[in-house]
């Protein structure tokens, strides 16, 4: 799959742009805050349904504009998609392929890219919900009737929790609520779900993980994922830490089902959810811990190792997207990667990215991008295309 076109209207600075876009390598040239970034980050938005800078889509939205147009006209052997998203201030966003109408979370389904950007230092340095985040964004993108699981997940457990807070101020007792078990029907069937689907995804990109790290850091130091289940005892956010090693979906340590280890969570935790007034256990308090050389990545590795961990789950998901896909590669984009790397690693990733079909690359100097690269460079100043 490669974009052949992309079309903005009040999207960020752009108050509109006009982009043609080639097979292979492309290169966004120009200046920091001329608007490189927003180019790639508007077809991030396309394949994941947000931005890997911002969690409002209000910030996309051009100031003094009500709404921001994204149209990309995409081609794989042969067949060609027109697919738009309007983004909305004050109404929903609306979506279209082909200019009929569809719901903008089915958008993933036509469309699907991998962008890796220096904020994504954070899936090994940050909190669990990056990591999350990069779970369910990935997970939409192999399957995406996943986005309508977890978003049916977070309206039960805003439910749920709004329940568990007007217990608490009451003062009701646990055995005195009977509509919890009604919630927790549906919490767990949904959670059990998503559980199971992120194991799933974990396990898949343990193969391809090794192999990319290795191609861009010229080593191996046995970089592994290990998933964190809050319903077996560990809260990532509380601080908790368990090592989670072996559980496979479907099942819990103790070999019964995920449906029933979240269950046995949610009576072992009733108490001490009433008295917080929340919900201590589900796939919203889950984490992964990713190690090198058998030490956690998070305040072990270096600023190198670090880095070349968060690219190599990048393409490592790259890879699972190009497994599964029946409509080719997924567009592979670099927001500002080279800057970071030296000579080797620059060379090194090169290497690993030049047999994708489309791959798109923004850098503020051109002389760090490797000449392979190079082929089709686009200049951007102030928001504008000034040559291609």
């Amino acid at each position: 799959m490669r974009v052949a076109h992309l079309s903005l209207t009040n999207f960020r600075n752009y108050a509109g742009a006009e982009v043609p876009l080639a097979a292979g390598p492309n290169l966004f040239v120009g200046r920091n805050g001329q608007g490189k970034t927003n180019l790639v980050e508007s077809l991030g938005y396309l394949s994941t349904l947000g931005s890997h800078r911002v969690s409002s889509d209000q910030a996309m939205i051009r100031q003094g504009a009500d709404a921001a147009i994204i149209r990309a006209r995409v081609e794989h052997a042969g067949r060609e998609l027109l697919i738009e998203v309007q983004l909305n201030r004050s109404t929903p966003n609306r979506a279209q392929i082909n200019r009929s109408v569809v719901k903008p979370r089915d958008l993933p389904r036509y469309f699907s890219s991998v962008l890796f950007a220096p904020e994504d230092l954070a899936l090994v340095r940050g909190e669990p919900g990056v990591r999350r985040r990069f779970l369910d964004q990935l997970l939409v993108q192999r399957t995406p009737r996943l986005a309508g699981v977890l978003a049916d997940y977070d309206r039960v457990l805003k439910q749920r929790n709004s329940l568990l807070k007007s217990a608490r101020a009451s003062g009701v007792k646990a055995g005195q609520l009977s509509t919890l078990e009604i919630w927790d029907d549906r919490l767990v069937a949904l959670g059990s779900e998503i559980i199971d689907a992120r194991l799933d995804l974990i396990a898949r990109l343990s193969e391809p993980l090794t192999r990319a790290y290795r191609s861009v850091a010229g080593e191996d130091h046995a970089p592994r994922l290990h998933p964190q289940l809050s319903i077996l005892g560990a809260d990532a956010e509380d601080g908790g830490v368990s090592t989670g090693t072996g559980v496979s979906p479907g099942s819990t340590s103790s070999g019964g089902s995920t449906g029933s280890g979240f269950r046995e969570a949610l009576a072992r935790l009733r108490r001490k959810e009433l008295d917080r007034g929340m919900t201590l256990a589900g796939p919203h308090r889950d984490d992964v811990l990713f190690e090198l050389n058998a030490l956690p990545a998070k305040g072990y590795a270096s600023h190198g190792e670090s880095w070349s961990f968060a690219l190599a789950l990048k393409l490592a998901s790259a890879e699972l997207l190009r497994r599964d896909s029946s409509t080719g590669d997924p567009v592979l984009i670099l927001d500002d990667v080279f800057a970071e790397l030296d000579q080797s690693r620059r060379r090194m990733l090169a290497a690993a990215v030049h047999d994708y079909e489309q791959v798109l690359i923004t850098a503020a100097v051109l002389d760090d991008v490797p000449d392979e690269l190079t082929a089709h460079t686009v200049r951007i100043e102030a928001g504008a295309v000034v040559d291609g």
